[in-house]
Order: C-alpha cells, then structure tokens, then sequence
C-alpha cells in the first residue's frame, strides 16, 4: 500500500479490541532490561552492611557470654532493621520505576481512526505510526506514505550519516537490514531526522533488528551525583575514625578493667554508635521520592543530578511560544504590501477578495493535517472565509517539498496543476526569507518590512507567503531557483499564559534572571516581555548579531540581555555558554532536534514533554510534561524544598550521633557504669531511621523560600554552618544527658535508674531534635501547628516502646533498666525539652534580624 497524502486522513487503523488480541498474542513491546531488584536481593545487600555484622558480632558474643535473651533480643532487631531497610528500598525502587515509565519512548499511533499518543511499550504489530522529526522510533514498520523522510539508524550500523526512507506498495522486499537509502524499512530504537512518514508495525519487542542484536533500550541510569560522591567521603572519614576508637576502647577496658569480653562489647557500641550508616540512604531516598514528587507536578526528571541542581539556578532561558504563550494562535491581521486590515473587523465569514489568495496560498504552504498551531490558525481562518469559494482545496497533493532550513527560513510545497499542466508552488516562512525568494526591490521590501515592523510592534508573528507557478518537468534542486511572487503577510497572535506573570514576579524573588528566547521578531518579543512583567528591559539582541559576535563579546554584554530575538536553535548553545562562563547556574528550555546540544550543555535542560522531540526529551534532564513556564517556576521551588530537606536530615543525622557516641564513649573514659549497651543503638536506630526517611522527606516547604537567592552550587551540603550547628546541638544534648546520669549517680541512685533516667532523657531530647529541625527559620511551637504525619507516628512509637522497656519487667532485663518514679519522668522531659532550647533562641534571634541560619 502506497498512499497519497490526502489519504491519510482516511487511515483507521487497529480496533483497541484488535490491540488487546496483539496484546496477548504478542506481548508488550520492549527488550529484556535489567531485573528489578528482588527483596532477596536487597537482603544480600543488608548483610554486608557494617551495622548488620556489628549486630550478628554483639548477638554472637552475648551467646558466649551466656546471655541468650540478649542475644536474641540483638538478632531479633536485625530483622526488624531489615524490614525497615527492606520498605524504604521497596519505596525508592517504585518511585523509580513511576519515572522511568514515564520517561520511557513514546509513539503516536492512529487507532480507531483517531490519531493518539502512546507508551513506546503499547505499540503493537499492525499498528499504524506516524513518524515526525525528532522521533525514536518504536517498533520495526513498513513506510506507507513518506516526506522528505531522513533516519538516523548508526545505533544498528554504526553510521552517523542519515538515510534516506521511502514508501513502497510492495511490503515482501527480501532486504529488511537497517543501512542504504530508499528502503522502505524503519528499524525501532532508530531517530528520524529530517521530514515525516506513517508506518506499518512489522515487528516489535525482541522481534525487531535492535531485539535480535540484544541490545536493551537505556532506562534511567545514574552515576553518582556530587552529593554522593561528598557523603561517601564523609562516611568513609568517619569509619575510619570509628574503627581507631573501637579499637582503643576495646585496649583501655581490657587494660584498666581487665573484662576483654565487655571490652569488646563497649567498643562495638561505640562504633554502632558512631556510624553515619544513614547518609548514604537519606541522600537516595531523597533524591529519588524529590524525582518522584516532581512528577506529580508534571515535571519529569530523567537524571537525579537535575534535582540538586535546580534549587541553585540563577538564569532559566526560556522559548516564547508554548512555555510563555498559550501556543494557541489565531490569525488577527492581513497585509497586501501597503495594506493592513484587521480581521475581526471583517467578520467570521467574509474577506476582501484581495486577500483570498493569501490566506490560500498560507494554506497551500501547510500541512494537510497540521500539528503546528500556526497552520491550524491558518486553516481555520480558510474554513471560516473561503468556505465558499474556489480557493480551497483538499484534494490537491503535495508533489515536492522543500524543507525549512536554517540557511533559508521559508519552506515551499509544490503540487501539479490540475488541467492546465505544470506545477503550483507555495511558499511561506519569515517575511525576509520569502522578501529573498522573491528577489523584490528595495522599496517594495522597504515598505514590506515597515508592516512588519508594525504588526510585530502588537505582538503578533508575523509570516511572508509567495507563489510561483513553473512548467518545467523536472523540478530544480533549490526552491530559490522559482520565480517566486510576493502575495502578502500574515500576523498571528499567541495569547500569554495567565499563570506566567505571577510566576515571573516568583523568579525575581528567588534572585533567577528570565531570558526570552524567540524566534520572533524584536517587537514581537518585546511586546510579550511587557505583558508577563519583564523588568529593567536591556537591549535586545538578534540571531544576526550573535553571528557577528565572538565569545568574548557575548559574555561580556550578557548579564544585561534578557531578550534574544531572531535566534535559530543552534544560537542556543552559543547564549548557554556565554551565560555559564559568566559563572551562571542556566537552566535551558527546548523542544526539537536543534536544541539538542544547548539542552545537553546546560545545568538544567529542560524539554517540552507535549510538543518536544525524542531527542530533546532524551538529552535533557528534565521534561515537563506539561508545557508550561510554570511548571519550571514550580520545579525550582520544589528543588529547594527537596534541598532545604535534605539539608535538615542530614543536620539532625550529625547532631543525634552526638550523644549517642559521647554516651558510649564518655563513662568508659572516666570509669562510670556504662550508659548503653548495643541494644540501645539499635533502639535508638529504629527512630532515626525513619525520622530522616520519612519525617524529613515529607516536610513542606519553607516560608519565603522563594525570596531568597539561589543556592551556591560550589558550597558544600556539609559547610562548616551546618557542621558546627549540629554538632552544637549534639552537643548540648550529650551535656544534658550526661549531666542527669552523673547527678543521678551522685545522688546515690541506682545504676539501672540512673541509666534509665539518662536514656529515656535521650529519647525526649532526640525527638525534640526532630522536632527542631523540621524548620531553621521557625520556631519548634509554629512548627507543631504544621501536619506531618510521618512524625506523629515516629513520636508516638518511641513514646510507645520507651514505656514498654521501662515497664515490661522482661524488657526491663534486656536493657538493664528499672521502674521509673514519676518525678524521673518529668525531669527527663523536661531535661530533653531544655537540651533544644538555646537552638530555639538562635532561630528566634536569626528571624528578628532577617538573617538565615
């Protein structure tokens, strides 16, 4: 089957009942990829973690000692370490697997007679794609009807060059191997460059060329992000340091005491106790539920880097049509050289007869069934006034086109005349490139130019339409080489988006410079920065300047550009650089192949999910999913949040590691009864771990955190502001809790109830660090009236089992502890409660004087 283009429109494609059948005859259509991790996967992990085996250690001494009890305590919580470890994996590997389908190769497909957009994964064999450029292609398939149709097929062949596809009626060729130009065959996993087609699925899944070759689609696969890499330091230094203390607290108990085997207990705490196991799963759990959450505000991050990245940018370029603009456009003026009317002054069905062959030939040089919103505009505009008339005409083919390119902005579609012989030619494109087909003279495109320079003064985008008419048989190479006639202009407007001035006053706040980026003319542009709420407007500059300038040039007059007008995508990349040597942190949008290498170069490149190409998709690391300038403010705001977050877990991670290990450290050096036993850290462990997992992670956002400037990508998650706050307020909570044990003491108690005081004390000062460090900028009573209900559950479980091993006589054995007297009770709480106070103090203070803490 080969068809003509106006038959397309015919096309009905498969049934969804014919999809279902294909569905379960065939399968879905994706290669093997690697396994998701199963849970026993996840436990093989576990037992090389060096808590599990300091834990399997502490339970096997206790068996030697004797102490079964203890032992099976110790062994029965690292199954309940296990579990928790095991959720948290659990959640992580599905918040990666929403991403990864939703990030996963899409096709557009026409089934039940109605074009639709599809996973990758659903096309089925006999499906019906359209191919368009800038698409990965998702299955093998025959073409059927073909443009001007360019494949880039070196993930099969090795060959960078594209080649060159054409339609056949006949589908039983012998060759169907990837490689040659004019083979009617496309191969899945392979990149249209150029022109567009519709295909006949042939073969899917394992099925296809790339199946048979074994080789898997890539998914979403990440290196180590800068933040890693940082906590992987930090844990290293610190197991280290663990290991020496254990080592020579394991020699001093031996020495002075002469007990090896509580010794060795005593130093295997302390590294339990002293271990940051946390950082490492808090960074990932983090990172990848920030991904998750993100999604469902219709931004999609295919690399987890673009998270931490997106709370320190400073500059976001954007396109004008579809991220500022509705990307809806209608058709407001007409200009017949001197001319200029305004069509809602015509009325909906009638036109000046002058203008009828300018809205035809506008609607010659379209696509038959347009994607782009311009040539919708003009085909509605046709429908509405030459309904009547012979200027319409559906049933015209397209015999030849000659495609946009960037050395001429105009495109032209040749059809045969009907009757009379010869060819038809229509041509439309930027009002200098069809003034340039044309070959006018100076004042005749003088006088085209002001009209231009008028109806982009109102916004509009404004294009040029000719014609020729050519009885030669053979067709020239270059449509330059017509005789083209300059019929008129058309100028469309593109309503801003009612969100984007709001969204770019959010930007200002946050200390991010917008820059407009178009293809459109200066007025046009500038009229549009009006509207959403530029401020301080520099000069704008032009695609023709950018080529005359160098490097050098452009970064020195960048900082005060916020408006690029005439730029062709390859000048994308020429303004992300200029920016990024300027030290900006650019966040970059785009949507077709050209933006490719800008998206790539920048810190954050953005694809439009609804209109972008595959590969802008692919190279970026973010894709909205919903094209909107909004959608990016949010994505910033979230990343913020994400950090702000990140930052607090990490903060209460270092300060509560504090006491733990001064606990277990401090009554070994001064020869005091011991303060915790390897059960307690654990205990203690199955409050931190869901504290930094879920507490943290879920907290919302800051006040004003976006009013305040961007965060320096080069400053360390781990500076020494954070470093030295949360050792401080580990700090005051060892002195705290020390000084109650050391009083307890004193006054003649108990060891048991002296180390239960301390502990319990631990716990109420451990959840107050939680607490406190929900917020750094509000207090700990503003911060309660927020809802987080992760907390409350990690509050009322701690609560929960702290009473049970204070008041179970069995638990009571097993962590060496006691009845407590209720006036205990009130001193540990209040004890733990005084331990975050100064912290209260320092916020309060840092909020009178406006300064962040």
């Amino acid at each position: 089957m080969n068809l003509q283009e106006h038959e397309i429109k015919k096309l009905t494609g498969l049934t969804s009942s014919e999809v279902e059948e294909r569905l379960r005859q065939y399968g879905y259509n994706e290669l093997p990829s690697s396994k998701k991790r199963s849970v026993f996967k996840i436990i093989f992990e576990i037992l090389h973690e060096p808590m599990f085996i300091l834990l399997v250690v502490c339970g096997a001494l206790y068996l030697v000692l004797g102490d079964f009890e203890e032992a099976m305590m110790l062994l029965g919580f690292v199954f309940v370490v296990m579990g928790i470890t095991i959720y948290q994996e659990n959640k992580t590997e599905k918040a990666l697997d929403t991403l990864k389908d939703l990030s996963s190769p899409r096709a557009l497909v026409i089934r039940d007679g109605e074009e639709s957009r599809i996973a990758g994964r659903e096309v089925v064999i006999d499906d019906l794609i359209i191919i368009r450029e800038g698409d990965r292609i998702p299955a093998d398939a025959v073409l059927i009807w073909e443009r001007n149709l360019s494949v880039d097929e070196s993930i099969l062949t090795g060959e960078s060059v594209p080649v060159r596809k054409t339609s056949h009626a006949d589908e039983n060729i012998e060759t169907r191997k990837p490689g040659g130009d004019d083979i009617p065959f496309i191969f899945s996993g392979t990149l249209a460059v150029q022109g567009q087609g519709v295909g006949r699925v042939i073969a899917a899944g394992v099925q296809t060329e790339l199946g048979k070759i074994g080789k898997a689609l890539s998914g979403i696969e990440e290196g180590k992000t800068i933040l890693q890499k940082e906590t992987g330091r930090i844990v290293k230094t610190v197991f280290l340091i663990a290991a020496v203390l254990c080592v020579l607290i394991i020699l001093v108990y031996g020495f002075t005491r002469g007990d090896w085997m509580m010794g060795i207990l005593s130093g295997i705490t302390l590294a339990m106790a002293m271990l940051p196991e946390e950082f490492p799963v808090v960074l990932t759990i983090f990172l990848a539920l920030g991904a998750w959450r993100m999604s469902k505000k219709q931004v999609l991050t295919r690399r987890i880097a673009a998270v931490e990245t997106l709370g320190s940018a400073t500059v976001l370029c954007v396109d004008k049509t579809g991220t500022l603009t509705q990307n809806r456009m209608s058709v407001k003026k007409l200009s017949a050289l001197t001319h200029i009317i305004d069509i809602d002054e015509t009325g909906n069905h009638s036109l000046p007869e002058q203008y009828h062959e300018l809205v035809e030939y506008g609607i010659l040089a379209s696509k038959i069934d347009p994607f782009d919103p311009m040539e919708k505009a003009l085909i509605e505009l046709g429908k509405k006034t030459l309904f009547d008339t012979e200027h319409l005409h559906d049933d015209w083919s397209i015999v030849e086109e000659y495609p946009l390119t960037r050395e001429l902005l105009s495109l032209s579609h040749v059809y045969r005349s009907p009757g009379e012989g010869g060819y038809i030619i229509a041509a439309k494109g930027a009002p200098e490139a069809i003034i340039d087909l044309c070959h006018l003279e100076d004042s005749t495109a003088d006088q085209i130019i002001q009209n231009v320079t008028v109806m982009a003064g109102e916004g509009l985008r404004v294009i040029g339409v000719a014609r020729a008419f050519s009885m030669d048989g053979n067709l020239p190479g270059h449509q330059h080489e017509f005789d083209f006639q300059f019929i008129g202009l058309i100028g469309l407007a593109d309503p801003i988006r009612e969100t984007v001035p709001q969204a770019i006053r959010e930007c200002y706040g946050a200390g991010i410079q917008v820059v407009m980026i178009t293809g459109d003319y200066p007025g046009t542009a500038l009229n549009i920065a009006r509207q959403i709420g530029f401020r301080e407007i520099g000069p704008i500059v032009t695609g023709p300047e950018l080529e005359k300038m160098t490097p050098g040039e452009l970064k020195k007059i960048i900082r005060g550009v916020n408006i690029f007008a005439r730029v062709v995508p390859e000048q994308k990349l020429m303004i992300v650089n200029a920016f990024k040597e300027n030290g900006e942190i650019v966040a970059m949008t785009g949507d077709g192949v050209n933006d490719a290498p800008a998206l790539k170069a920048a810190h954050i490149g953005v694809a439009m999910g609804e209109r972008g190409t595959d590969v802008a998709r692919e190279t970026a690391g973010i894709v909205l999913l919903k094209d909107d300038f909004t959608s990016i403010v949010a994505a910033v705001r979230l990343g913020r949040r994400i950090f702000d977050n990140l930052k607090k877990a990490m903060a209460y991670i270092i300060s509560i590691h504090v006491p733990i290990a001064g606990a277990s450290l401090i009554p070994i050096v001064m020869k005091w009864p011991i303060i915790l036993y390897p059960v307690h850290i654990v205990f203690l462990e199955l409050i931190i771990d869901p504290a930094c997992t879920m507490v943290f992670e879920q907290e919302k956002e800051e006040r004003h955190i976006m009013d305040r400037p961007p965060r320096d990508p080069n400053k360390p998650l781990f500076g020494k502001r954070l470093l030295t706050l949360s050792f401080l307020q580990g700090l005051f909570s060892l002195v705290t809790i020390i000084g109650v044990y050391k009083i307890a003491l004193s006054l003649g108690q108990p060891e048991a109830e002296a180390r239960t005081l301390a502990f319990y004390t631990l716990i109420i000062s451990n959840l107050c660090l939680i607490m406190s460090n929900r917020s750094w900028s509000s207090n700990i009573f503003s911060i309660m009236r927020i809802p987080n209900k992760a907390l409350l559950w990690v509050i009322i479980g701690a609560l929960f089992f702290m009473g049970l091993v204070i008041f179970v006589p069995f638990l009571q054995r097993l962590f060496h502890f006691t009845w407590m007297h209720p006036l205990d009770i009130l001193i540990g709480f209040g004890s733990g409660i005084l331990s975050v106070v100064w912290f209260e103090c320092v916020k309060i203070l840092a909020y009178r004087k406006n300064k962040e803490l």
